[in-house]
């Protein structure tokens, strides 16, 4: 009765911190993002402390809800703040935890030289604890900087075999970085207080729990509030890793000037360094914005029979274009290949769809390849706010609808449902 019991609050306690946690997340873009940060910090020390001393028991074993619920619930929000945000943004907390708990771990040893006094009989400083609460803080937080980098970069591994599966690449991520997570904070503990084995097991056990319930309310998170993260993230896995890791990466990033050497227009650096600001700041004025992602129509076909000159040329022709087809504030970028990106700032989804479906005309009207055929282009639509609360997000629900567009018979706009044109 008393396992049931712990089982019931275990649950309660997980989906009590999900909710509040998701709650901050979803409105960071009203309250600020630092709310967020900020309760994770407040967290950590809970956590730690609950993972040295309390210890409860559960039908798979003895378990502490600081280890299980809550550090597994801040590794899980650390990867949806990555797929909310981004890279740069997710790498504060993770330093800002690690370097806050260096100074704890020093600040407990100049306390340690202390000459104490008692405030009442018998109440005296327990200075060993202090010195192993540091230590457990500093050690849980380097466990935590590895478990954020291999969550993500796993995350984004995975994306690779199971791109539109994503509560499936959420779940697998979580479960592989808890396993490694729950092998080195073990070892800590059995180094301080000699901990049995059971304690492993069963802690194990709770994370793969906690893992199995945090995807399942992240699933009906995204169903609820679906598009307000990116789905999948096509940049390559070394760019996530840079921008979690070397700051010096991101500023040469600025440093370029950010052009296509073929067409001229702005290349993927400078859409990934300009779009999220552009975003973001239209969120907080709360005008819409839209983005659209072009693909030239059986390109690769182009390629094959007049060759890749002929392709390229084909290419500063379609860029030129585009250029033509777009507004003054408008931002026209170079995705990749033969996929091009709009940004159309103050644009609503209906306005999107009407100039998208004239760039579309445009370039069927216009462009030809070698053999006199034209050439035509398929578009996928996404406005911020009602299609995501992100350039990620933006991106996937853009792409989504290419993909739609592509399978429906190419040379088409697709929107929302409500808003399509062919």
């Amino acid at each position: 009765m008393t396992e049931s019991w712990n089982l019931i609050l275990f649950v309660c306690e997980a989906v009590l911190y999900f909710a509040l946690m998701t709650a901050l997340l979803h409105l960071r873009h009203r309250i600020g993002l630092g709310v967020f940060l900020t309760a994770l910090g407040v967290m950590h020390f809970v956590e730690t402390y609950l993972a040295a001393v309390f210890y409860v028991s559960l039908p798979f074993g003895v378990v502490s809800p600081g280890s299980s619920v809550f550090f597994a619930g801040k590794l899980m929000m650390i990867l949806m703040l990555y797929i909310q945000e981004d890279a740069s943004t997710v790498r504060q907390p993770i330093y800002g935890l690690f370097l806050g708990n260096l100074v704890t771990l020093v600040i407990a040893q100049l306390l340690m030289l202390h000459q104490t006094v008692e405030p009442a009989p018998g109440q005296v400083a327990d200075m060993g604890f202090l010195s192993d609460m540091g230590l457990l803080m500093l050690w849980g937080t380097t466990l935590l900087y590895i478990d954020a980098l291999g969550i993500i970069l796993l995350y984004e591994r995975l994306g690779k075999f199971l791109p539109r599966w994503t509560i499936l690449r959420f779940t697998l991520s979580g479960v592989v970085m808890l396993s490694f997570d729950q092998l080195g904070f073990f070892a800590l503990l059995r180094h301080l207080y000699d901990a049995p084995a059971a304690v492993f097991w069963g802690g194990w056990k709770a994370k793969m729990a906690a893992a199995a319930l945090y995807s399942g309310l992240f699933a009906l998170y995204q169903f609820v509030f679906r598009g307000n993260g990116a789905l999948h993230s096509r940049r390559p896995i070394g760019d996530v890793f840079s921008d979690l890791t070397f700051r010096e990466r991101y500023e040469d990033l600025l440093a370029r000037t950010g052009r296509d050497v073929l067409t001229g227009v702005y290349d993927r650096s400078r859409m990934e360094i300009e779009v999220p600001r552009l975003v973001r700041e239209a969120l907080r004025a709360n005008t819409p914005i839209s983005l659209v992602i072009v693909d030239v129509d059986h390109f690769k076909s182009i390629n094959d029979r007049f060759g890749h000159l002929s392709g390229d040329d084909l290419l500063r022709e379609i860029a030129t274009a585009l250029q033509e087809g777009i507004g003054g504030d408008d931002h026209l970028f170079r995705y990749g290949g033969e996929e091009f990106v709009i940004l159309l700032p103050l644009a609503g989804h209906e306005e999107a769809l009407e100039r998208s479906g004239q760039v579309c005309r445009h370039i069927s009207d216009r462009i030809r390849n070698m053999a006199g055929e034209a050439v035509t282009v398929s578009l996928g639509v996404a406005t911020a706010p009602e299609d995501g609360g992100s350039f990620n997000a933006l991106l996937a629900e853009a792409d989504e609808r290419l993909y739609k567009a592509k399978n429906a018979g190419r040379n088409r706009v697709v929107g929302r449902p409500a808003g399509n044109i062919s």
